[in-house]
């Protein structure tokens, strides 16, 4: 095979369909399990796999050197809540994080790029192996927008997207023009469960990107988990920023959304203004 290229593999399928997009390319690919989130699958899928301790960025570093690899993609969620863990995390690479003045996941992971990219290891734009995965603007489900669902959602998108340049989170879930939940940093599906708890059944939920997306480090996304959780807590709607959002095993999360008469849209923000 050709071209080598590394893959750091959290959780869902995102890490997955990079591999297997990769492959189809001719790329040969070194993947590094992110123990307690990568998929145990990926192991025999790679051309090259090790399991890696989210703290352990030497490791990275070096499994990465010895499989001759300088360009790497970042897939898949990773719990930030570990990043705070500094019992795991490598006592030379500790002392770069005690230097910074806001310790926000994304500001973290900047670090472990920037570290990595001195190291020789460049950490690369993963969404060209994903162009198919990016959602277009219009409506996906049998359920349309109502003039009271469009008024939420557009409320929806102002609030996500200060939320989301805040680097506070990148979903907001409303009912009635006023925000129920914002996520944190436990993720999109749990703030969703979160939301319907504390909103009731109705509410609606929008997802975005941040103004200015460092794609290498985070790409927004939503699946059929993310569904899941807006009907299992009584939600309405599902908007997502055209364009920006990824969209993981969509057909089967529009069937499910069409069984409940959940609606689905992509809008781009300009058009909510």
């Amino acid at each position: 095979m050709g071209r080598r290229i590394g893959i750091i593999a959290g959780s869902g399928l995102f890490p997955l369909v990079a591999l297997e997009e990769a492959q189809k390319r001719g790329y040969t690919c070194a993947v590094a399990g992110l123990k307690e989130e990568t998929e145990v699958d990926l192991e025999d899928k790679a051309d090259e796999f090790d399991w890696i301790e989210k703290g352990n960025i030497l490791k990275l570093v070096s499994f990465f050197k010895e499989n001759r690899v300088n360009e790497v993609l970042m897939t898949g969620k990773v719990d930030h809540r570990r990043i705070f863990q500094k019992d795991k995390l490598d006592k030379s690479f500790s002392p770069l994080l005690d230097q910074m003045e806001e310790k926000s996941p994304t500001g973290i992971i900047k670090v472990i790029v920037d570290f990595m990219s001195k190291e020789g290891i460049q950490v690369i734009d993963p969404s060209p192996f994903l162009g198919s995965y990016f959602c277009q603007e219009g409506v996906m489900t049998e359920t349309k927008p109502s003039p009271e669902i469009e008024e939420e959602i557009k409320f929806g998108f102002r609030i996500a997207k200060k939320i989301a340049d805040l680097d506070i989170g990148q979903t907001v879930i409303v009912k009635d023009k006023a925000v129920v939940a914002v996520e944190g940093i436990e993720g999109t599906d749990e703030a969703i469960k979160r939301g319907g708890k504390l909103g009731g059944e109705g509410f609606v939920v929008v997802k975005v990107s941040r103004s200015h997306q460092d794609r290498r480090i985070d790409l927004p996304a939503v699946g059929l988990s993310t569904v899941r959780a807006i009907a299992g807590a009584g939600g309405k709607a599902l908007c997502v920023e055209a364009g920006e959002v990824l969209f993981f095993q969509r057909k089967e999360a529009i069937s499910l959304a069409n069984a409940g008469k959940i609606l689905i849209m992509a809008e781009k923000y300009n058009a909510v203004q």
